[in-house]
């Protein structure tokens, strides 16, 4: 009887889930568009508020058009009147056909490719699921766009043989992918080449760059030689636009009067997209499209009857009651829908409490059981990890070096789980390319940290992290942040270090004109701090370290404005009897090194050229790569050592650096830079040699180049300097071709980009 029961039961609840499919467009047997209105165009079905064609008024508002394009068999529908071709279309989101970017090998020709891709003005979003791909063996691209924020990104895809790819994964071998965030409308993306496929060109000809759905896409090491790809990838692999209704939430389209959900639907907000707008989705117990007047039609449960044989169902607007038979009563164990006989002389009280107290004994039995056996599997998994992450490694090493064991602590996983409020969001002081850092307390003692959680870690780099942890733990420099111990117990090791208080150098080089301590002096210090800490890594350490990824951001400054290198997730140790390592090309755009990024072989001189760009930042307080400045500008290397060529030094300087410092130290400064960019690495000073140089220009007296002859010069000459923009660039806007336009652009007639065929 009991299992009849439960039989009947599920049979009940699987015909009401089949009957409140909530389908949001319901595409068979309902309608779907408005009155007199075509309902597809070829084999795809269009529900409102889309509607096929142009100002036949079926679609909420113009921007919702479908052109049907019947020159083409079976017809194909496109957005409104652009060239964006309609795959399928969901509650919420549109898939159109793809569009790539390919560079191939020519011999003695140039390889580079760009496109912008743009839906602004429209309801449309692309899709924070789409991902932005790079197949290639000697390939890198970068994507950017404005709208609603600046983003940028990039991804190299390399590999010098087949041998070296790993089937499905885009890792940059061969394959990369990166994210885009919600809410972009508008964006540009570039593929450039290192050696032209010269030395690839047999297994890997071509690269490719497109952004789509990751799901209809599989990376296969016959991709890099197929001729085929590009069709394949337009035909294959859509790209996902998100959609919503108007610009205004949920509250401020119900007082409008254009208002789009109709009756029994509720508004969702698109608010997280940056755009704002609003979806409507039918409420729940009901179906159909939510708006088209009259709005979503009422379910009829009563068609299946998930009441038994001795109840009548009654329908109401969005559920349903069953109403037990003469001589029976609803049985008030189930939900509802069963009834019994009321001559039933069944114990039910003390039935229902010897279940009630039998049924909460076992939960107490099977909770203690549950969280016992739970307990136990993660210690299993903490000490799994331990082994993993090298802990035996190193607790040996450090048991070996009394120094190390002294200074360095090997944290638990609950100890830092309870320091970060188990990694809370308020807790996040930054993201970069190698993990997240989380501000830290730890109670025994009561100290502020900083917590490093790096990203997956491959497992033969394991016996290099350990070395990398003894030596970080042997460096005692005052500019170095401190390392304070580790943690192993987890899927990939975290790194605790010095807490430091006050920012990044990024942040006050581009934020500096409301901080009145960010003086020539002061800047002046802080690169001879950061020098001389990096010269230390290089040339002082037990064996030298090599930074790979120098930049202001990785600069912190303390309480006393005192700089502290930061961040050796991309370090190398390199040993004492070699002066190269190769490396898998890592680091930041705009301070990487080229020699390095184009042969592979890192040495300490990558870290001067980056130290360079530093350099180049404090005096004129530019970024190192301009999204908004000419072509000429884009690069601050490129701008700075070319106003120095031209004897323009003193137009691009800071303001503030250009009144305080002397005309000797701005001189040897920019020279020094100059030595730092150079291209071959034999050709840049040493960071000793930097740091030697920078603390041997505190001699010269620190006043200004130009001095005015009373105090009334001094204030008209500041006000000239402030309001005169010594570099004027004029910027001709661009012909808008409409919300859909698609630029293609290539810096040779060999290479050219193909549109996807029709």
């Amino acid at each position: 009887m009991l299992l009849e029961s439960i039989f009947f039961h599920l049979l009940l609840c699987l015909q009401l889930a089949l009957a409140r499919t909530d389908s949001r467009f319901i595409t068979q047997g309902a309608t779907i568009t408005q009155p007199n209105c075509q309902r597809s165009c070829g084999n795809l079905t269009v529900p409102y508020p889309f509607g096929v064609g142009i100002g036949t008024g079926c679609s909420l508002s113009d921007r919702f058009n479908v052109n049907c394009n019947t020159s083409f068999n079976p017809p194909r529908p496109f957005v409104n009147t652009g060239n964006l071709e309609i795959v399928d279309i969901t509650d919420g989101t549109i898939r159109i056909k793809n569009w790539v970017g390919r560079t191939c090998y020519v011999p003695n020709g140039l390889v580079n490719f760009s496109m912008s891709i743009n839906v602004s003005g429209t309801p449309f979003t692309f899709s924070e699921s789409n991902r932005f791909t790079i197949v290639g063996c000697d390939d890198f691209a970068v994507i950017q766009g404005s709208e609603p924020r600046n983003f940028s990104s990039g991804c190299v895809a390399m590999c010098s043989s087949t041998k070296d790819v790993i089937e499905g994964e885009c890792t940059g071998i061969g394959c990369c992918q990166t994210a885009i965030p919600k809410g972009l409308q508008n964006f540009e993306t570039s593929l450039f080449t290192i050696n032209r496929h010269e030395t690839v060109s047999s297994f890997s000809p071509c690269g490719y760059v497109f952004l789509g759905d990751p799901d209809s896409f599989r990376f296969t090491i016959a991709n890099l030689d197929d001729t085929s790809f590009l069709e394949t990838v337009v035909n294959e692999v859509p790209v996902i636009l998100d959609w919503g209704i108007g610009s205004q939430n949920c509250s401020e389209a119900q007082r409008s009067n254009d208002y789009a959900c109709q009756q029994n639907s509720y508004c969702v907000d698109l608010a997280d997209t940056g755009r704002g707008g609003y979806r409507c989705n039918c409420s729940e117990g009901f179906q159909g499209n939510p708006y088209l007047n009259p709005g979503c039609m009422d379910i009829n449960e009563c068609e299946i009857n998930p009441c038994d044989a001795h109840a009548t169902c009654i329908n109401n607007p969005g559920s349903y009651t069953c109403s037990c038979a003469k001589g029976y009563v609803s049985d008030r164990k189930g939900d509802g829908r069963r009834c019994i006989a009321k001559n039933s002389e069944f114990p039910v009280l003390k039935f229902a409490l010897g279940m009630s107290f039998g049924f909460l004994g076992s939960i107490i039995a099977a909770t203690w059981l549950y969280f016992g056996i739970k307990a136990r599997k993660l210690m299993k998994l903490r000490e799994k990890f331990f082994q993993q992450n090298g802990g035996l490694l190193l607790k040996q090493q450090l048991s070996s070096n009394e120094v190390s064991m002294k200074s360095t602590k090997i944290f638990t996983a609950q100890e830092l789980e309870k320091a970060t409020n188990n990694y809370a969001e308020d807790r996040v002081l930054g993201r970069g390319g190698y993990g997240t850092v989380y501000k830290g307390i730890l109670t025994h003692p009561q100290q502020i940290v900083a917590i490093k959680k790096s990203k997956v870690m491959d497992q033969n780099q394991i016996e290099q992290f350990i070395n990398e942890v003894i030596i970080l733990t042997q460096v005692n420099h005052r500019n170095v942040v401190k390392l304070l111990g580790c943690c192993l117990e987890t899927e990939v090791p975290l790194l605790v270090y010095e807490y430091v208080s006050h920012g990044t150098l990024f942040h006050h080089i581009h934020n500096s004109g409301g901080m009145p301590w960010f003086s020539w002096d002061n800047r002046l210090r802080i690169a001879i701090e950061s020098a001389s800490a990096l010269s230390y890594l290089h040339s002082s350490a037990a064996m030298p370290v090599i930074h790979r990824d120098v930049k202001s951001p990785n600069i912190l400054l303390d309480e006393y404005y005192n700089a502290k290198i930061s961040d050796f997730g991309a370090s190398r140790l390199v040993p004492i009897d070699q002066t190269q390592v190769s490396t898998l090309v890592q680091g930041t755009l705009g301070y990487l090194d080229p020699e390095y990024f184009h042969t592979g072989q890192l040495t300490d001189k990558s870290d001067v050229y980056s130290f360079g760009v530093v350099l180049a930042e404090l005096m004129t307080g530019r970024k190192p790569l301009s999204n908004t400045k000419t072509d000429y500008e884009k690069s601050l290397c490129t701008f700075f050592l070319m106003s120095l060529k031209t004897n323009r030094l003193f137009q691009i300087l800071d303001p503030r650096v250009r009144r305080e410092g002397s005309l000797e130290q701005l001189q040897a400064v920019a020279e020094l830079i100059k030595r730092c960019l150079k291209l071959h690495s034999v050709d840049r000073p040493t960071m000793r040699e930097v740091a030697m140089e920078l603390e041997g220009l505190l001699k010269f007296s620190n006043h200004p180049w130009i001095q005015p002859e009373d105090e009334e010069d001094a204030v008209r000459l500041m006000n000239e300097e402030e309001a005169t923009d010594l570099y004027t660039v004029t910027i001709s806007p661009e012909p808008s071709t409409g919300p859909y336009t698609m630029q293609h652009t290539g810096s040779s007639p060999l290479i050219h980009a193909i549109d996807r065929p029709r």
